[in-house]
C-alpha cells in the first residue's frame, strides 16, 4: 500500500471493485488495516533509523539527502514550499477547478473506453502534466487552494462518513491477521532497505534516503509527519510528500494493471 487514502486506499478499493464486482466497501474495510500498519511499521523503523543515525553519524545527513553540496536540493525545497501569507486569487481557484474536473472527465471517457478506474487515470495525467511541467505555476498555487481547503474542511467529514457509515467493522476487524502484519513490516522493511543500500551508489546519505523511502509506506500527509517525526528529520517533508503523492498514485496504478491483468 502507498499514498494513504486519497492517493491510495480509497482508489485502490474503487479499482478492485470495478475490476472483480465486489463491493467497494468490503475492499476498502480490507485496505484500511493495511494502511494503518504499512504507516505504523514505517514510524517504527525510520525511528530506528534516528538511533542508528546517532550511533553512526557517518551514515546520515541530519536532515540532508545529498552529500558534499553547501546548498542543498533539500534546503531549496524547503525553502521553496516554506508557508507564505495566503492570498486569495479567485481566478487562480477558478482555473484550478476547472483543471481538476478536466482531468476527471478524461478519466471518466478512459474508464468507458478502458474500464480503468477514472481516479487512477486521473493521478497518473496529473502525474505526468507535474512532471512534464505542463501546468503553470499560477494553476499551481490554485491547485494548493483548492487543496488547502478540502484538507481543512472536508476530509475529516469525509473520513467520518467512511468510518461510521461505510467501513463494514467486522471485514475491518478480521483483516488483522498474522500473516497480514508478516506481509506488511516484510514490504516496508524491504523498501526502506532498498533506500539506504542505493543511496550509496548515488551519492547520497543511507539513513536519509532510507526515511524518505519509508514515507512512501505512510498514511498519508499525516503518515509523513508522523514518520519525520520520529525520524527527527522534518527538513526532508518535500521529499516526502513527493514519495506519498506521486510513488502512491504509481504503485496503485501498476496493483490495478496487475489484478486486471490476472483476473
Amino acid at each position: 500500500m502507498a499514498g494513504g487514502l486519497g492517493e491510495g486506499a480509497i482508489p485502490l478499493s474503487m479499482g478492485y471493485a470495478l475490476i472483480t464486482g465486489q463491493q467497494q466497501p468490503d475492499l476498502f474495510a480490507q485496505i484500511i488495516p493495511v494502511v494503518m500498519l504499512g504507516s505504523f511499521a514505517a514510524v517504527l523503523l525510520c525511528g530506528l533509523l534516528n538511533v542508528l543515525g546517532k550511533r553512526f553519524p557517518q551514515l546520515t545527513g541530519e536532515g540532508v539527502l545529498q552529500r558534499g553540496s553547501q546548498t542543498t536540493a533539500c534546503e531549496k525545497a524547503a525553502s521553496a514550499t516554506s508557508p507564505t501569507a495566503p492570498v486569495f486569487d479567485p481566478a487562480g481557484l477558478a482555473g484550478a477547478m476547472v483543471t481538476i474536473v478536466a482531468f476527471y472527465l478524461v478519466g471518466v471517457l478512459v474508464q468507458r473506453v478502458l474500464e480503468f478506474p477514472a481516479p487512477i487515470t486521473m493521478l497518473f495525467l496529473i502525474v505526468a502534466a507535474k512532471l512534464g511541467r505542463a501546468i503553470s505555476p499560477a494553476l499551481e498555487q490554485g491547485g494548493k487552494g483548492v487543496y488547502q481547503f478540502f484538507s481543512g474542511i472536508v476530509t475529516w467529514p469525509l473520513l467520518f462518513a467512511l468510518g461510521v457509515a461505510l467501513t463494514p467493522w467486522r471485514e475491518f476487524v478480521s483483516a488483522f491477521t498474522v500473516p497480514t502484519v508478516v506481509t506488511v513490516f516484510a514490504t516496508v522493511g524491504s523498501m526502506i532497505a532498498s533506500g539506504f543500500f542505493v543511496a550509496r551508489f548515488v551519492n547520497m546519505y543511507p539513513i536519509d534516503v532510507a526515511v524518505v523511502t519509508g514515507c512512501h509506506s505512510g498514511q498519508g500527509g499525516a503518515g509523513d509527519i508522523a514518520i519525520l517525526t520520529a525520524a527527527n528529520r522534518m527538513q526532508l517533508m518535500p521529499f516526502a510528500q513527493i514519495a506519498t503523492r506521486i510513488g502512491g498514485a504509481i504503485t496503485v496504478t501498476l496493483a490495478l494493471i496487475a489484478i486486471r491483468h490476472v483476473h
